[in-house]
């Protein structure tokens, strides 16, 4: 073997180690190699990209360069960018879905991730904020995060997560979710021409929305996929249902005892889809006086406890009321200005409550899965 030829198998096992920085799948593998060729100390490496102007294109540089500093012989890297053909991306997508025509990775039998969507009633009582703050505090905690924003009409997680304006990836049909803060996230709203522009669609159509966003988006393997659905009890919430048959459901309301009459009936319709209903979130509890300390209910009590019960009573178990979020201004500040309150102000008692929420949600009840019994014949 020539002195070249061993310099050209050291780099093609740096770039071996070596991962797209949206579809986190090695260089190899995804057929982004294009060619090597090593000569007087310069590597001459070709690599294509899926789409022309990829946006990962200088992060794939530096991640380039320094994958093979460690090889002594290499004095420079001479890196030229192609873009892959249709063949070539087809087989991309074959790689991210394991040969598998499209589908709702979710929704197999194999799938590991949870699928929470997270529920209300009505409109207005936090549950934009709580999905946000709920995935970032998960992802913080070391969890691979998804976000869906399934609230068609009224999206707003993008404002949430500080991503306003920018768009995935697009492959052909598949895209990549945009990723802000450790958690990948795709809206309704990344695929509208202007922001400003309305969602006008009637049921069916919102139907085959939400199997397209599920199916379409590239979202690797996640521990944990957030939905925040629409208001109420409409189209969405059944087509979650109907796709993710073991999808979860989490209801959020607030202290009012108005809301939690309207918050039951979203776990009600969680119920009639057969969907685990995980338990309750009081958004906008008592908070402490900023002058005296003393509690202050600025928007009422009890209506989380008296939504716990009434959906405890309709599932015959308990369905326990799993935190309850301090009402405070920062929250509301944070996603004006795009900053999640558990980054910004991680020791907040709110914060404090988004990361015991977490700790509730991903630890498993206990069973018999993989214990020895002892039975004897």
């Amino acid at each position: 073997m020539s002195a070249d030829t061993s310099v050209i198998d050291q780099v093609h096992a740096a770039l071996a180690l070596i991962s797209d920085p949206e579809l986190h799948k090695p260089l190899p593998e995804l057929g982004m190699v294009e060619s090597v060729a090593f000569a007087d100390g310069v590597v001459d490496l070709t690599i294509l990209l899926t789409i022309s102007g990829c946006p990962m294109r200088d992060r794939l540089k530096s991640d380039i360069e320094k994958g093979l500093e460690g090889i002594v012989e290499v004095k420079s890297v001479n890196l030229t960018f192609g873009v892959m053909n249709e063949e070539q991306r087809n087989n991309v997508k074959k790689v991210i879905r394991n040969g598998r025509e499209k589908y709702i990775p979710f929704a197999q039998p194999d799938s590991l991730t949870r699928v929470i969507g997270i529920a209300s009633g009505k409109g207005g009582v936090g549950k934009s904020s709580t999905t946000v703050n709920l995935a970032v505090a998960a992802a913080v905690r070391g969890f691979k995060v998804g976000i869906l924003d399934a609230d068609v009409y009224g999206h707003s997680v993008p404002r949430l997560m500080g991503i306003l304006g920018q768009r995935p990836t697009a492959i052909d049909q598949t895209f990549i979710p945009v990723e802000a803060f450790g958690v990948k996230v795709v809206s309704m709203e990344m695929f509208k021409p202007e922001r400003s522009d309305p969602v006008a669609y009637r049921g069916p159509l919102l139907h085959r929305v939400l199997e397209q966003l599920l199916s379409d988006a590239y979202w690797g393997d996640l521990d944990l996929l957030l939905l925040d659905l629409p208001p109420g009890t409409g189209d969405i919430a059944i087509s979650l249902g109907q796709l993710i048959p073991a999808s979860e459901i989490l209801v959020v309301t607030t202290p009012q005892i108005a809301a939690a009459e309207v918050a039951e009936r979203a776990g009600r319709i969680a119920h009639q889809m057969k969907q685990h209903i995980l338990g309750v979130v009081e958004n906008m509890s008592d908070t402490p006086c900023p002058h005296c300390g003393e509690s202050i209910s600025l928007f009422g009590s009890g209506g989380g406890a008296e939504t716990s019960s009434r959906l405890s009573a309709l599932v015959g178990a308990e369905v326990p009321l799993l935190a309850a979020i301090p009402f405070t201004p920062a929250l509301r500040e944070g996603g004006d200005q795009g900053r999640p309150i558990v980054l910004e102000d991680p020791n907040s008692p709110a914060s404090q409550a988004f990361f015991t929420l977490v700790d509730k949600l991903m630890l498993r009840p206990k069973s018999l899965v993989g214990v020895p019994l002892n039975i004897h014949a």
